[in-house]
Parts: structure tokens; sequence; C-alpha cells
């Protein structure tokens, strides 16, 4: 779907924070609330905006020990990627799970407390999955930048 300029704006601003009125985005771009409502409701329908989330602070949560598990399958069939993706979509710890090309197949971004819930992770659920070769772990030492926008130029 191509998006004009007003709809860039707008979704720049629902990216900043959804949680603002009709009215204040209709301020905002110079529209009638009407206007925007239904640019808003068009770009739900299209598939352009997905979903709305609350966005939540891991220290507070206790879950900011974050790690990056780069997995490597022994096969590389499509019933082992399929079985494997389906167990990866179970797992709560799990927040992001890349197919990637290169010397692995996988990479999945993981948070729990800390070190030790980060084992047992690994022993009671991750290795738990056949078709698992082998596994790298990167500990994050700092988020350098972390957003959930996308640019939209």
């Amino acid at each position: 779907m191509e998006l004009d300029l007003v709809d860039k704006q707008l979704v720049k601003l629902l990216q900043e924070d959804c949680k603002k009125t009709t009215k204040h985005y209709a301020d905002m771009l110079q529209l009638s609330k009407t206007a925007v409502y239904e640019r808003i409701r068009r770009l739900e329908r299209t598939g352009v905006i997905t979903q709305y989330v609350a966005l939540v602070d891991k220290k507070k949560l206790q879950k900011d020990f974050t790690v990056l598990c780069h997995i490597r399958l022994v096969q590389h069939t499509k019933d082992n990627v399929l079985r494997f993706e389906r167990e990866v979509l179970k797992l709560e710890e799990v927040s992001e799970c890349f197919h990637v090309g290169g010397d692995y197949d996988y990479i999945l971004k993981i948070n729990v407390a800390d070190m030790k819930s980060y084992r047992e992770f690994m022993l009671t659920k991750l290795t738990t999955i056949n078709n698992i070769g082998n596994t790298q772990s990167s500990f994050v030492i700092s988020e350098v930048k972390n957003t959930p926008s996308v640019h939209i130029g």
C-alpha cells in the first residue's frame, strides 16, 4: 500500500504515542477528527497497523538480562524447520526469533532475570527442542538503541 505524506505523518505520531485522542492527531495534522479516524481505520484494515501494545520496562519486571542466542539446526528439512519454529513460538522467554542466513539458522532474543535463569531456560526448554545442532549465546552489556518504531521516510 502506498502511503501519502499525511498517512506517513500519522503513522509516525501513532508510533510515538498511540494513546492520544483522535482530536490530538487531527490538530497536529490540521485535519478533521473524522478524516483522521478514517485514515487510522484504513491503515488498520489494510494491515499497515497490525496491533497496539504497551511497552514495558524490563528492569522493573526483572527481565532485563538479554541474550542473543544463535542456533544452528542439524538438518534443514521443511518439517524440521517448521517444527523448530512451532516450538520457539511456545517459549515465553523468547521475545524475537529471526530465521537468518549465514553461519547460523536462527537468532533468538531472550529476556530473563539473570544468568541462572538463562541456564535454567537453556536446560529445561531450549535444548529440549529436537534438531538443534549447536547454540552460541551473546549477552547484552547495554542497549545502545532499541525502538519498536519503523522509519517511514
